[in-house]
């Protein structure tokens, strides 16, 4: 195994293990998560390894179920984020007129507060739950990443293949999917990892102010807010999701990282 081909299974392995554990987690917590098995905010011990919440259920049983409902929010608004800012860069940089409505309606949605974003959607959609998140974290991801796709599209979509494509009376589509696309894997695998860790962030950010899951579902976002005033007696009640969030928003975008091509410049030799 050479050193590139080493570091890149060393970056990807735990993301995939932590994505892993965080989707069979419900399979694998012990208690169930909305029985009490301990009392509230009791320090670990034998029943619970982690300690009890406010309820006295058991941290790490909701741990583990706690973190799949983000990965695959987090998964679907990245996947959605990626796609659609892709596709509106590149047909943007075929057809510049249409670049240049998509960057000023982008320009605009980006003044919007990301979090007063997701609260206009959920408040404004009565039972959207985690739907309206997902929905208020595409919104509010594409204008960014269509100004960077946008922006990576453009010199492709300038060199003398697409130009002759063109020329020669392909289509859009197939200017777009088959000549553009292609040739963007590596930038659209980097901005995939940044849109993760952006939803990772908008979703959670949403669990916390409780306007997408509910009590009692267990959530990594909602255990922090719920048990924020048990920190002193308690802390992996808190401290526990808090890792987890911030360990899976890291590894992922290692992960995009690593699996990206390299482009970057290439060392030239002094003579």
């Amino acid at each position: 195994m050479n050193p590139r081909t080493r570091g890149t299974v060393i970056r990807v392995v735990p993301a995939l293990l932590l994505v892993a554990v965080a989707l069979a987690g419900p399979w694998l917590a012990p208690h169930a998560v909305d029985a009490p098995v301990t009392a509230p905010y009791a320090e670990p011990g034998a029943d619970a390894v982690l300690g009890g919440d406010q309820l006295g259920r058991d941290v790490l049983s909701r741990l583990l179920a706690g973190g799949r409902e983000l990965v695959l929010s987090s998964l679907l608004v990245a996947f959605l984020v990626t796609g659609t800012a892709a596709v509106l860069g590149a047909v943007g940089a075929v057809r510049p007129l249409v670049g240049r409505i998509v960057e000023r309606i982008a320009d605009v949605l980006m003044l919007l507060p990301a979090v007063l974003g997701i609260l206009l959607v959920t408040l404004s959609w009565p039972g959207g739950g985690r739907l309206a998140v997902i929905a208020a974290a595409v919104a509010l991801g594409v204008p960014y990443a269509v100004r960077l796709a946008a922006g990576a599209a453009a010199p492709v979509a300038a060199t003398g293949y697409v130009e002759s494509a063109a020329a020669g009376g392909e289509r859009l589509w197939y200017l777009v999917l088959r000549e553009i696309l292609p040739n963007l894997r590596a930038t659209l695998l980097a901005l995939f990892g940044l849109r993760f860790v952006a939803a990772v962030y908008l979703v959670a950010t949403a669990g916390f102010l409780q306007v997408g899951p509910q009590p009692p579902a267990a959530d990594w976002a909602l255990m922090i807010r719920e048990n924020s005033p048990g920190l002193l007696l308690n802390p992996w009640a808190v401290v526990a999701p808090s890792f987890a969030i911030g360990l899976l928003a890291l590894s992922v975008n290692l992960a995009a990282a690593a699996l990206a091509p390299q482009t970057g410049r290439k060392a030239v030799p002094v003579l």
